[in-house]
């Protein structure tokens, strides 16, 4: 059993879930669906009251975009530019804390790295009132997203069995998936984007050029890196790499998390027709528009 507590309590919910129906599983907050074990309305009404300090180090983005390898990639820089150990600080994910851990975090030393993957008008209000760094890093193609939280749901005990691909495409689509639609947060973070204090890179940026991305990530929360201290944590964080130690940092859940990390594997799930849709709806909603253009969807995606 592992002696980090939040790990220890994921684990604990996971035996849990295998007990409950799928229905049982999701619920509705503002619309939204939430997994009822791992984030439910005590945890999302508590962040109400979160008390955000300037130099949090924020790691912001919708489900599978990313999110756990680059919570590595930032425990290394972390670790780096303070010299702090960051085994203790656990999955980040603001939403998992609850009411208790809240309390703890209010006491803990900084800097507090914190994540989540809540749509930016749903993140406590006092993270944009103190300026916090909110680096939405990463958002990904939606065609890899779509099949990376397919797996996830599909291997993932917390979560409502995935009945087939065709089923989950359509959920996906229309928005009816933990944290919600995947259109609803590209274009939130769209009318952000000249805020200073938010930074996008994407999944395909980092998988092309790691260093660049360290350079970057390490820069915007102002830790200081040598060149060498930059490669070394690059080399250390790629993917491949982090799916390796993985058992370490999220136990029998590294494999489920850590799948293949792949650009373009979504050409081995999609028919024609629903690479079209994707095709339309992402020039209906990002068409144009920066993030679309950051995303390079006609690269990646066609």
């Amino acid at each position: 059993m592992s002696s980090n507590p939040l790990l220890t309590k994921m684990q604990s919910r996971m035996q849990t879930a295998k007990e409950m129906s799928d229905e049982e599983k999701l619920y509705r907050f503002n619309g939204v669906l939430y997994p009822s074990l791992m984030c439910p309305e005590e945890h999302l009404k508590a962040l109400d009251g979160m008390k955000a300090r300037e130099d949090d180090v924020m790691l912001v983005a919708y489900p599978k975009c990313g999110f756990n390898w680059m919570v590595g990639v930032l425990r290394k820089i972390i670790a780096v530019a303070t010299g702090e150990t960051t085994e203790s600080r656990m999955p980040p994910l603001i939403e998992f804390f609850g009411p208790d851990v809240l309390k703890v975090m209010d006491e803990a030393p900084s800097p507090r790295f914190l994540g989540t993957h809540l749509h930016p008008d749903n993140i406590p209000s006092s993270f944009y009132e103190k300026k916090t760094k909110l680096s939405l890093m990463i958002f990904r193609n939606p065609k890899d997203t779509l099949v990376s939280f397919y797996h996830f749901s599909n291997n993932n005990p917390v979560l409502p069995s995935v009945q087939s691909w065709e089923s989950f495409f359509s959920q996906f689509m229309s928005g009816d998936v933990p944290w919600g639609s995947y259109f609803d947060h590209a274009l939130a973070w769209e009318k952000k984007m000249d805020d200073p204090n938010i930074m996008i890179v994407t999944y395909e940026q980092l998988k092309q050029d790691l260093n660049s991305g360290v350079r970057q990530i390490s820069g915007f929360f102002g830790f200081s890196l040598s060149d060498a201290q930059i490669e070394q944590i690059a080399g250390e964080s790629t993917f491949n790499a982090m799916k390796q130690s993985s058992t370490n940092s999220h136990g029998n859940m590294g494999n489920v998390i850590f799948r293949k990390g792949e650009v373009g594997d979504w050409k081995n799930h999609f028919t024609p027709e629903q690479s079209r849709e994707m095709d339309e709806a992402f020039s209906r909603h990002l068409g144009g528009t920066r993030l679309g253009t950051i995303l390079n969807y006609q690269q990646h995606c066609q």
